[in-house]
């Protein structure tokens, strides 16, 4: 069982990385120096702005060495980063928080050490922490491969998001596989990276989409690899112009810039059609239109389509966005919610009746989260600079918090768009 004390973090800004690391590490020791804190955390969480990812090997061979306790390091670069109550975005900055987890509850991988499979080296893998190259082939496959070789069939994270090099950190300093090709500094490019999880570490994470549906779901009747033909047996075009109320007669200016501004929501073929609740839940995707073909009166998405699969047109919302935010936090508040004679799993993000659960003799405490938001939420879709992180801030509380926004976001076996991913580590204290 995961101690009860929260993970030290640390973020900053400064056009020099040397300095910006500096600041962090002020933060760092003084939260370790305190008692609530972590005094020895083994795991390092990184995120860095793309004004950084040039330097990421001297960053990182930075803070190895000032902090010689950490054992390992992971993370990614985003064209923003996150912290606690704090984002920063378009600009040089990182985000650190040190992970108070035992080394032999997890791993690093990556494409030269790759994820554990079950049972391998006698470690049993419940979930990841994913960072992942937007250019890894078949990577919606990989992802539900990833899952699938977890026991809680539920992996994490995000997709690297950097105007330039596109940087991972994967750095175990405790196990022989930090040798890359000649290079021990654990940064890399392209593929997959993160860090994989045993049975012992506590977590709770939700998804939340900030769009909303602006037509009913519909079945996808014929469809061309990305090219949608038909909803319900109608013209898939003829659908969208009907539901933006618009038309490609005559000045096509405003039904472009509806058509811009839309997007859809997709479910696997074979999903039962959800009630309309003015959001997306966890199983939808939302994806990019990205052209129309109007002598086959389709459209065309940025992913191949399965025929059966159902489709939503959506559009994004400022307000739905946040009460969704605000949604996915309650959810976790009152999942962690102490109760006497209550029933739970630890790591589960779907709770059903089984006698394995455990009866709940304990406190949950939020030891720290990661969060990862899609680049397109930054604070002001939600309202204003750092609106997305307070709301985070305001409804979990003064938790330590790390993440970055990205090119998209992965949770569960799939890859999202312009969606958050908030992930808690939860620790036990005895019950009062």
């Amino acid at each position: 069982m995961m101690s009860a004390r929260l993970f030290p973090s640390g973020h900053a800004t400064h056009p020099q990385w040397r300095m910006a690391g500096a600041l962090v590490l002020a933060q760092l020791r003084a939260q370790m120096a305190l008692p609530g804190y972590a005094r020895a955390p083994s795991l390092g969480l990184l995120y860095i702005t793309d004004h950084y990812a040039g330097e990421a090997s001297q960053l990182l061979a930075f803070l190895s060495q000032q902090l010689p306790d950490v054992k390992a390091w992971s993370g990614t670069v985003g064209i923003g980063v996150a912290a606690n109550n704090a984002e920063y975005f378009d600009e040089p900055a990182l985000s650190v928080m040190l992970c108070d987890i035992a080394p032999e509850h997890w791993r690093i991988f990556s494409g030269v050490a790759p994820m554990p499979r079950a049972g391998q080296g006698g470690f049993a893998m419940q979930t990841a922490l994913v960072h992942a190259d937007e250019f890894t082939p078949d990577l919606s496959e990989v992802l539900e491969e990833m899952a699938q070789r977890t026991s809680a069939g539920h992996v994490f994270g995000g997709v690297a998001a950097s105007r330039g090099t596109k940087v991972q950190f994967a750095l175990d300093l405790l196990r022989e596989h930090t040798q890359r090709h000649g290079d021990d500094s654990g940064v890399l490019q392209g593929g997959l990276s993160g860090v994989a999880f045993g049975p012992e570490v506590q977590w709770v994470s939700r998804v939340t989409q900030g769009c909303r549906p602006i037509a009913p779901w519909g079945v996808v009747t014929a469809v061309q690899d990305n090219l949608v033909l038909e909803l319900d047996g109608v013209p898939a075009l003829d659908m969208l112009l009907e539901t933006l109320g618009v038309s490609l007669e005559g000045d096509t200016q405003p039904a472009i810039e509806a058509v811009n501004a839309t997007m859809v929501g997709l479910l696997d073929a074979g999903s039962r059609q959800p009630h309309s609740t003015g959001h997306f839940g966890p199983d939808a995707r939302v994806r990019h239109i990205v052209g129309l073909d109007a002598t086959r009166r389709g459209v065309a998405l940025e992913e191949g389509v399965q025929l059966g699969s159902l489709m939503a047109f959506c559009q994004r919302h400022r307000s739905t966005a946040r009460a969704d935010l605000m949604r996915i936090c309650a959810e976790i508040r009152e999942e962690l919610e102490p109760a006497e004679d209550v029933l739970t799993v630890h790591g589960s993000t779907n709770v059903e009746p089984s006698g394995a659960y455990d009866r709940i003799t304990s406190h949950r405490r939020m030891l720290g989260a990661v969060y990862v938001s899609c680049s397109d939420r930054s604070g002001q879709f939600f309202g204003g600079s750092n609106a997305e992180l307070q709301i985070v801030r305001r409804a979990l509380g003064d938790v330590p918090l790390v993440g970055f926004f990205a090119r998209g976001e992965i949770a569960e076996h799939r890859r999202y768009g312009y969606a958050g991913v908030l992930t808690v580590f939860v620790g036990s204290t005895p019950a009062a």
